[in-house]
């Protein structure tokens, strides 16, 4: 799915997540995949160029959602950074690495720039 990076992204993407796995009967990950979505496609509103392009695959044993952006590529990774008490930003990918089974960075799947994916396992039963 795309959708322009506007301040009105996250709430789109977080509605496309939780729809997906509404559909697909694992709506008990639904709130864990719709945090990390929101910030995922936060951080493309705040720091990268171009549109967001999500992806989200539904797998027997995980689902995995991948946030793709127009902005440099690999040459600047996202990464997890330590904040202060008193930062208002900064802690998204912490938390995306923190509640994920799963997470990293790729290369674009269209074009140019990059894509930053979490996993959250299926769990059994």
């Amino acid at each position: 799915m795309f959708t322009p990076s506007t301040p009105a992204a996250p709430k789109i993407c977080r509605d496309f997540v939780r729809s997906v796995l509404a559909a697909s009967g694992l709506d008990r990950l639904a709130d864990v995949a719709v945090l990390c979505t929101s910030e995922l496609v936060t951080n493309v509103h705040q720091h990268a160029v171009g549109d967001v392009m999500l992806v989200a695959a539904v797998e027997p044993a995980y689902v995995r959602i991948e946030v793709h952006d127009d902005g440099p590529g690999l040459a600047r990774l996202p990464a997890p950074r330590r904040v202060g008490g008193g930062d208002t930003h900064g802690r998204g990918l912490f938390l995306v690495y923190a509640m994920a089974d799963l997470c990293g960075v790729t290369a674009a799947a269209v074009g140019r720039g990059k894509g930053v994916w979490f996993q959250l396992n299926v769990p059994a039963g």
